[in-house]
């Protein structure tokens, strides 16, 4: 299958190459602290991400008043509405800007999701490098269209959806002009059973859409992000936080400093041993080769001139010699020389 073709963020960053794209989802894993977002940044900066990312709403705009938790919220944050736990976790337009500062420092690239239109022109206002939509939004085509209508790369997610929910997504983006989009597969649960995440629903996005596809990772460890990037993933996206034993509704389902730089690290090393596909003996083969493979051999001496009968050759290490699959080609020609018994024999040895 053909790679998908590239897009390339506001701040040059290209998706869809030769390199995973990581983005730390810092989320709303700051509980409403500054500070612990900036420390966020800083951990994910050393952790080896290209980004770290936030969400940016106001919880008037996003949900009503009577709005319930998701059972996963329920169990970590208790009781109360939707409204009021989103509330404590809001970030201001001073909060975007110490955050965006801080990612400038640390030379890792800000994202944040928008869930409503103001908060995407707020972001916009900001000149992010890209706009990362959230699963939900995914059947919200008004607001696609309003964020395509910026002109700015798009990353959505899909969790939750029919491929055909995808299609109308993808296509309202498009006819607003935006074709700079990458697609994340995502299963909607927190944590998410592996069992359930369908990653072979990767490379059917990358068929269907011909775009960057990447995978938005719920579930708990590093095994099925990296089972993504082996089936081509060009995006990997994963939840971290500080500590997580802290309340609030995404800490259990997020990695802890050392484990989000040992899943970067694996991210990697996944990507690099994948290759090019193209089959062929590597460099570092070549001595083993030489060693463990196997020459033709003379099991007796052969004068000189004299023809050389399958009964004189026998098969035997090392392999730097005339390789047996030319014991045919060998068989029938004369001696160039005296060859004494248990010679691995060269083309030259040959009349």
């Amino acid at each position: 299958m053909a790679a998908p073709h590239q897009i390339r963020l506001s701040d040059g960053t290209a998706i869809g190459g030769d390199r995973v794209y990581v983005i730390a989802e810092a989320g709303v894993n700051h509980n409403g602290s500054i500070a612990r977002a900036v420390e966020m940044v800083e951990m994910a900066a050393r952790a080896g991400a290209d980004a770290v990312k936030f969400q940016t709403f106001s919880a008037e705009r996003l949900v009503t008043g009577s709005a319930p938790k998701a059972a996963y919220q329920q169990e970590h944050t208790g009781g109360g509405s939707q409204q009021d736990m989103l509330r404590a976790l809001e970030l201001s337009h001073a909060d975007h800007e110490t955050l965006m500062a801080a990612c400038r420092d640390n030379q890792v690239t800000f994202l944040s999701t928008p869930f409503e239109e103001q908060s995407a022109d707020l972001l916009d206002g900001f000149d992010v490098a890209a706009f990362k939509l959230p699963s939900g939004e995914l059947t919200n085509i008004p607001f696609l269209r309003h964020v395509a209508a910026k002109g700015r790369p798009m990353i959505i997610s899909t969790g939750m959806s029919e491929i055909e929910e995808v299609e109308e997504a993808v296509e309202a983006v498009r006819a607003a002009g935006n074709d700079q989009i990458v697609l994340l597969h995502c299963l909607s649960q927190y944590p998410a059973d592996p069992a359930e995440a369908n990653l072979r629903a990767i490379p059917t996005l990358q068929s269907a859409f011909n775009c960057p596809v990447g995978y938005s990772d719920h579930t708990p460890g590093n095994a099925v992000s990296i089972a993504a990037v082996a089936l081509g993933a060009s995006v990997v996206e994963k939840h971290f936080t500080l500590d997580k034993d802290l309340p609030g509704p995404d800490h259990k389902a997020s990695l802890e400093p050392d484990e989000l730089e040992t899943f970067i690290s694996q991210i990697r090393v996944t990507l690099s041993a994948l290759g090019d596909g193209r089959k062929r003996c590597m460099d570092s083969e070549h001595n083993t080769a030489q060693v463990a493979r196997k020459s033709l051999v003379t099991s007796q001496p052969v004068s000189k001139g004299q023809l050389i009968k399958p009964t004189m050759l026998i098969v035997k290490r090392p392999g730097t010699g005339i390789l047996p699959r030319c014991f045919d080609e060998v068989t029938g020609r004369h001696a160039a020389r005296d060859i004494p018994a248990d010679t691995v024999l060269e083309w030259s040895d040959l009349a």
